[in-house]
């Protein structure tokens, strides 16, 4: 018996590498100093660029919006969301990422759809400066369900101590700014899922979308650091929240200080459809929808009112849409 009688295919393995190299390779920089392959990947850190430079990691998946992926066959989305996602977490204290080492697992390796994973991987490393400089593939026969896999990502960033969010502490009368996210980003699927698929096709057409079911809910979860990389070092941003799994208040309750809470205005935006969809499919209370979907708010900003003035001329320029959400009381 061989290897591959067992449902390990070390050459297929092997040719998946050779067929990703060319896209892992657009995200390498001057510091990153080995090739895909190494048994690790080595990274110059520019020490002379910081004064007290501190180091911010961060893992995470993408959760079952991996199903979706399975149904549609649209693979090249995923890797984006994983590696936004990451960056996003570790731009809550105030790092830039600076490189990402992923994990991709599979009964039986499908050669086509691992390489549209990583394209996104690639992609999305590429659009925020970040190094792919490793990872790992998995062929674990027996241990997922025929076409599927698992991913996950871990992302390795910076930030001078002085800059450090943590470092900071919010006041009452601190203003919540909203950014937009473009849909459910990479939570609330398990709920999304039990309350549309088993009504819908993700290839129906929605006009209230503007798209097929599927592809709303593919939406490439949204990177938030061109939006706010200029104004990370401001003394006026106090503090960002990533809303994630838990919702706007869950999540910027962790950022504020103790004895602090929130007076949200809800009413000062729309929902996207796909989150009215949702709700009316699935028969779904406000408070649970506030507390598990992101309803369209991607990442808070809490800043003190001085800054406010500075921050909309900023978005100008972007062309950053934004909400003031309420404030810190």
């Amino acid at each position: 018996m061989k290897y591959k009688d067992a449902g390990v295919d070390i050459e297929a393995g092997q040719r998946s590498v050779s067929r990703i190299k060319q896209y892992v390779r657009t995200t390498f920089t001057e510091a990153v100093l080995t090739d895909i392959g190494s048994f690790g990947g080595c990274y110059r850190f520019p020490v002379d660029k910081f004064d007290e430079p501190v180091l911010v990691s961060s893992a995470d998946g993408v959760g079952t919006k991996l199903k979706i992926a399975f149904l549609t066959g649209v693979h090249h989305t995923i890797g984006q969301c994983l590696v936004n996602h990451c960056v996003n977490d570790i731009l809550a204290v105030g790092a830039r990422p600076l490189y990402f080492l992923d994990y991709f697992a599979a009964g039986k390796l499908d050669e086509q759809v691992f390489e549209e994973v990583v394209k996104g991987l690639s992609r999305a490393c590429l659009e925020n400066g970040c190094a792919l400089i490793g990872g790992e593939t998995a062929e674990m026969p027996g241990f997922y369900n025929p076409g599927e896999y698992d991913i996950s990502g871990t992302i390795t960033g910076v930030v001078d101590k002085q800059f450090l969010l943590a470092n900071r502490r919010t006041a009452a009368g601190d203003i919540l700014i909203g950014l937009p996210s473009t849909g459910l980003h990479t939570n609330g699927y398990s709920l999304a899922r039990k309350v549309l698929l088993g009504k819908y096709d993700v290839g129906d057409y929605f006009p209230e979308l503007g798209s097929t079911l599927g592809e709303s809910l593919l939406a490439v979860h949204r990177s938030y650091l061109p939006a706010v990389d200029e104004i990370l070092e401001k003394p006026w941003l106090h503090s960002i929240s990533h809303i994630t799994g838990g919702g706007i208040i869950d999540n910027t309750n962790r950022v504020i200080e103790k004895g602090q809470s929130l007076d949200i205005r809800w009413e000062a935006w729309e929902w996207p459809p796909i989150f009215r969809l949702i709700q009316k499919e699935g028969n779904i209370t406000h408070a649970e929808m506030r507390r598990c979907m992101n309803l369209g708010i991607g990442l808070i900003l809490i800043i003190d009112p001085v800054g406010l003035k500075e921050l909309e001329l900023n978005f100008k320029k972007l062309n950053q849409t934004f909400m003031e959400l309420g404030y810190v009381k």
